[in-house]
C-alpha cells in the first residue's frame, strides 16, 4: 500500500507541473513565437498527458526518461527571456544541462549561451502576414487548415483566409465545416468551430476563412475578398502541370502556387529537408512531391551521405485513398476498380522515380512498386538497398538515430526502438518517415530498412514546411546539435 501511494503520489506532481507547463508554453507561442518540441515531440496544443509521454518517450534516445521535475525550470526561466522565433526542443536543452560536469553555469546563463541566437531579438519573421488560400478541402486539405490554424501566433505569419470548392449544393458550408470538425482518423477538432452562413465563411479558433465557390482556378477575384499575394495550395491533384498550374496565377490577388502532388515536366519537386534550398524568391510554382517521396527521400539521402546507395528496390505498402473504390466498379486505373476495403491491390508508384527529382544522386538507381491495403492510413515504405560499403545492423540504427535527433533532417526522420509498434501507432506522426529499427536487416552492403509514415499528416506537415520557405519563414532550430 506505501508503494502505491508513492507511486500515486509522484504521478500527481508530474502532472501538476505539466498543467502548470500550459500556459508557459501558450505565452512563448503566442507572444514569442517559440514552437516548442521535446525531441522532436509538439509540445504546444499538447494535453497534460501528452506532455508526460513525450517525457517518457525521451528513454528511447536518453535511455531513461525525463523528469519533468527538471524540464519544468528550464522552460520557466525560458519564460522568464526575451526571446525571438524559433523552434526549441525544451528535451534536449535539458538534457544537455543536466549532463553537464564539474561547475554547471547557472541556469540563465546556460540558457543565454544555448539560445544566444534568439535573446533579445524581437523582430517579427515577416513585415506582414502571408495570406494562403486552399483549393479544394479533402483529406490533405482539412488537414493543412488544422496545422495552419493550430500555428496562428506571433512567429507563424501565415493566415489561412480561404478555400475554395466547387459548386455549393445545400447546406455544403455545414457539411465542409463538419468535416473540419470530426475526422475519423485524426479525431475531433482541437478548438471551435462555427459557420457564419450569410457570409459564406467557417471561423475557427477566431480564424476568419472565406468560403469560395468556384469551378476553375482562374474564376477568382481574391483582392475582392481583401486577399492579396496569396500562396495558393492546390490539394486537389486536378491540375500537375505548370500550364494547369499557371491558371492560377490569372486570378488577381494570387503570387504563388504550391501543388500537394507530383509535379510533372521541368516544375521543381521539393522535398522539404532535402533540397528546399532550389525554392528561390521569384519561384510561383513548386511541387510538394508525394507523401511516399517524402518519407523515403530524407532516409536515402542519410544513407547515400555515410554509405553511398548503389542501386535499390523501393515497395510502399500504403493505405487505400478516395482514388480507389469502396465496392468493385469500373475505374481508368489497372486494378484500382476493385474493392479497396477487401483486397490488397497491386499498383504503380512513380516515388522511386521521383526521388531523383529530389536527389539526383539517385538518379536511375531505383525501382518501386506499391501494394494499397485495406488501412485508412499509415504506410510503411521498404528500401531494399544495395550500398557502396558494408554495415551492420547496429551501425545503420545508431547512425540513423543520430540523424533523427541531431541532424538537419531531424524535422523529417523519426527513429522507433519499439518491438511492439504497429500502423495505427504512427495516426498524428508529424514526422516525414519513422524507422523501425527493430526490423532492420543488413548483410554485407546489403540491408533492407523499414520506414512508417502518416501518409496524410506526416505528409501535410512537410508541405506546410514548404510553404512557409516559399512565404520567405526561416527560423533556427535549438540548441544545435
Amino acid at each position: 500500500m506505501e508503494q502505491q501511494e508513492t507511486v500515486l503520489k509522484n504521478w500527481r506532481e508530474q502532472q501538476e507541473l505539466a498543467e502548470r507547463m500550459l500556459p508557459l508554453l501558450g505565452k512563448l507561442y503566442r507572444d514569442r513565437g517559440i514552437v516548442m518540441k521535446m525531441y522532436g515531440r509538439p509540445l504546444n496544443n499538447a494535453s497534460t498527458v501528452d506532455i508526460l509521454k513525450a517525457h517518457r518517450f525521451v528513454k528511447q534516445y536518453e535511455r531513461k526518461m525525463l523528469d519533468i521535475r527538471d524540464s519544468f525550470p528550464v522552460l520557466e526561466a525560458m519564460a522568464a527571456l526575451e526571446l525571438g522565433p524559433a523552434r526549441v526542443d525544451l528535451g534536449r536543452l535539458t538534457a544537455n544541462y543536466l549532463k553537464l560536469e564539474g561547475d554547471k553555469p547557472a541556469l540563465d546563463a546556460y540558457l543565454r549561451g544555448e539560445l544566444a541566437e534568439i535573446v533579445g531579438r524581437d523582430g517579427q519573421p515577416l513585415a506582414e502576414p502571408q495570406d494562403v488560400v486552399l483549393y479544394g478541402f479533402g483529406r490533405i486539405g482539412r488537414l493543412l487548415a488544422r496545422l495552419l490554424i493550430e500555428r496562428t501566433g506571433a512567429g507563424n505569419k501565415m493566415r489561412l483566409r480561404a478555400i475554395v470548392v466547387r459548386g455549393k449544393k445545400g447546406d455544403d458550408i455545414h457539411k465542409r465545416a463538419s468535416l473540419l470538425r470530426r475526422d475519423s482518423v485524426h479525431g475531433p477538432f482541437n478548438g471551435s468551430i462555427w459557420v457564419e452562413e450569410d457570409e459564406s465563411a467557417i471561423v475557427a479558433n477566431g480564424n476568419y476563412i472565406k468560403v469560395i465557390y468556384a469551378d476553375s482556378p482562374d474564376q477568382v477575384d481574391y483582392t475582392e475578398y481583401g486577399i492579396k499575394n496569396a500562396i495558393v495550395v492546390d490539394n486537389t491533384g486536378k491540375w500537375r502541370d505548370e500550364e494547369g498550374l499557371g491558371l492560377h496565377l490569372k486570378s488577381k490577388g494570387v503570387s504563388k502556387v504550391l501543388l500537394t502532388a507530383p509535379g510533372k515536366g521541368e516544375m521543381k519537386n521539393v522535398v522539404f529537408g532535402v533540397n528546399d534550398d532550389v525554392i528561390g524568391p521569384d519561384d510561383t510554382l513548386i511541387s510538394a512531391a508525394s507523401c511516399t517521396t517524402n518519407a523515403i527521400t530524407p532516409v536515402l539521402k542519410a544513407l547515400h551521405d555515410k554509405y553511398g546507395v548503389q542501386s535499390g528496390h523501393v515497395e510502399t505498402v500504403h493505405s487505400y485513398t478516395n482514388d480507389q473504390n469502396l465496392i468493385d466498379n469500373y475505374h481508368n486505373g489497372a486494378r484500382r476498380g476493385r474493392s479497396a476495403a477487401l483486397n490488397m491491390v497491386m499498383t504503380e508508384t512513380g516515388a522511386a522515380k521521383a526521388v531523383a527529382k529530389a536527389l539526383p544522386e539517385l538518379k536511375g538507381k531505383l525501382t518501386g512498386n506499391a501494394i494499397r491495403v485495406p488501412t485508412p492510413n499509415v504506410s510503411l515504405a521498404v528500401l531494399n538497398l544495395n550500398l557502396d560499403k558494408n554495415a551492420t545492423v547496429e551501425e545503420l540504427n545508431a547512425y540513423l538515430r543520430e540523424m533523427a535527433l541531431y541532424s538537419q533532417l531531424s524535422e523529417q526522420i523519426d527513429y522507433t526502438a519499439s518491438t511492439e509498434i504497429v500502423s495505427t501507432d504512427l495516426v498524428g506522426s508529424r514526422h516525414a518517415g519513422v524507422v523501425d529499427s527493430s526490423s532492420t536487416i543488413a548483410n554485407g552492403n546489403s540491408c533492407v530498412l523499414y520506414v512508417w509514415y502518416d501518409n496524410e499528416m506526416g505528409y501535410s506537415c512537410q508541405v506546410v514546411r514548404t510553404m512557409q520557405k516559399m512565404a520567405g519563414l526561416s527560423f533556427p532550430f535549438l540548441p544545435r546539435a
